[in-house]
């Protein structure tokens, strides 16, 4: 199955105020933000998706799948 050849978020980073800031697949790769956003798009990453939030930013979630223990904020925190 495709899902499984591809990436997926093991960890996050936070910041002060909880909201995601890094995240880090499961290759061991490090992905700000920004980057993450650009290889959800691209089909990189497996398990999450970008959706545009009011104001217009783009911001990641992840697939809703009914488990709460893979959300992106159940995620360990990496450092």
């Amino acid at each position: 199955m495709e899902n499984n050849t591809r990436e997926h978020f093991v960890a996050v980073q936070k910041n002060g105020d909880g909201d995601l800031t890094a995240f880090k697949t499961s290759s061991g790769r490090v992905l700000d933000y920004n980057q993450a956003l650009n290889e959800i798009q691209s089909g990189t990453i497996a398990g999450a998706n970008v959706f545009k939030a009011k104001g217009g930013s783009l911001r990641i979630r992840g697939d809703a799948d009914g488990d709460p223990t893979n959300n992106l904020d159940q995620l360990p925190i990496f450092q």
